[in-house]
């Protein structure tokens, strides 16, 4: 059974070195998490694949899954600061389970599209695995806020 976020359901005398060790990989995760974003407003295709895994894929708004390679075709030219006004990210939320966790957080934007300013909100959620004692995205799904 994997244990969530540092929650010990009974006592356990190795409980500090568990929550420490969930504390160093909730540290690591934002980090990622705040690269990530970086990652994209800088179109960083060299730094992202750092952080993606082989078998990435990511499922947008709309359902469509898409691969590893269209992904990184798009994120190469995704973000244009003439076109966005403002992106944040905001309301980070991450858990960890074993060497699996999910990052979750929303991303405000606001944007001109033919003239006309177009606002919103994104929550994604990523999926990290930690393979040799490093963190790898697996996935992301991006889900329109309403």
């Amino acid at each position: 059974m994997m244990q969530a976020t540092g929650l010990c359901a009974q006592p356990n005398p190795d409980r500090h070195s568990v929550s420490n060790e969930i504390n160093e990989d909730v540290a690591q995760l934002s980090a990622l998490n705040g690269q990530f974003i970086q990652n994209f407003l800088h179109n960083d295709t060299v730094a992202h694949n750092k952080i993606i895994y082989k078998d990435f894929v990511c499922i947008i708004g709309n359902g469509t899954v898409v691969n590893r390679n269209d992904y990184m075709k798009g994120w190469s030219h995704g973000y244009d600061p003439s076109v966005y006004k403002s992106f944040v990210m905001q309301n980070e939320f991450i858990r960890v389970f074993g060497n699996t966790a999910l990052v979750r957080a929303e991303t405000p934007y606001t944007y001109i599209d033919n003239g006309k300013e177009i606002s919103g909100t994104t929550i994604y959620t990523d999926t990290y695995i930690k393979l040799d004692g490093r963190w790898w995205c697996v996935q992301a799904q991006l889900t329109p806020k309403k």
